[in-house]
């Protein structure tokens, strides 16, 4: 179903609920997931929650795979098929994967419009730009205005993601070997932020102990809000969820946001990030 003749498409990092998923009509295409000799499809095969627990028992580490531009064709399609006239698409952070590519080459094989958005971002620093831009299509606004809106939240947006380990990074091959014997060493817990000009990720902090993590998680990420405005704030974790309940206790206390969102972190994230990683991603309305 479309709502105004727009169709809103997404893929599976986006990290929103799955009640938002259904209210407001958004397709997600789903990311690959690889462990061993079997695949399976981000969010549908393979839930969250089957995942984490499979993830610190799972002699081979996973891989993942962005969906081929036959994927976003069909729910062009589909799309099309539903009556929507017009088609916006925001993906995972071209910095960090080549799904928006897919979207684009399919782009070119559909005869409606397709506006493609790069997120600059991943989980719910997608997802809350794919809520922005439903929302305003619901409120009657055309894609040029979507498109501006959608701008203006990232601008807007932080996010910071706390690691209670290096070694699912090690495992992708994302970080050094020598930066491997320092984490041994040390068990650090490294915070990293997504630079949303770039669309790349920063390293930002680091402590010793997760108590200490979680601290300068929320000082860093509270920094950069404006906290005289309306806050939309989401928490993410990786089947952490009683810190996350903490967590979000803190912040309705301190901050008072209009919003808050809890969501478990998808599968294809959750093979770079590992097991109790937690985040916060949110930002001021102008």
């Amino acid at each position: 179903m479309t709502i105004g003749k727009i169709a809103i498409i997404t893929d599976s990092t986006n990290n929103l609920p799955d009640e938002f998923i259904t209210q407001y009509h958004i397709q997600v295409i789903p990311l690959t997931l690889v462990i061993g000799d079997q695949t399976f499809l981000d969010g549908v095969d393979m839930r969250a929650e089957e995942f984490y627990k499979r993830l610190t028992i799972e002699k081979n580490h996973p891989t993942t795979s962005q969906p081929a531009p036959g994927d976003f064709l069909a729910a062009y399609q589909k799309a099309k098929a539903g009556g929507a006239e017009q088609i916006i698409v925001v993906t995972i952070s071209s910095a960090m994967s080549g799904t928006m590519e897919s979207a684009r080459i399919a782009a070119n094989s559909i005869d409606i419009p397709v506006t493609i958005i790069d997120s600059k971002s991943n989980t719910m620093g997608l997802g809350w730009q794919v809520l922005a831009c439903a929302r305003a299509r619901d409120a009657g606004a055309g894609v040029d205005e979507i498109v501006e809106i959608v701008d203006n939240v990232r601008e807007h947006l932080h996010l910071h993601v706390l690691l209670d380990t290096l070694e699912f990074l090690f495992k992708g091959g994302r970080i050094a070997g020598a930066a491997k014997l320092v984490n041994n060493v040390l068990k650090i817990k490294p915070q990293i932020r997504v630079n949303h000009a770039t669309g790349s990720v920063e390293p930002v902090d680091i402590s010793r102990t997760r108590a200490k993590a979680i601290e300068a998680l929320y000082s860093a990420f509270t920094k950069k809000l404006d906290l005289t405005k309306p806050l939309r704030i989401a928490i993410l974790h990786n089947d952490a969820l009683d810190d996350a309940n903490a967590l979000a206790e803190k912040v309705i206390a301190e901050l008072k946001p209009i919003e808050l969102i809890i969501a478990l972190t998808s599968p294809v994230l959750g093979v770079h990030t590992g097991p109790n990683a937690i985040a916060l991603a949110g930002y001021s309305e102008k």
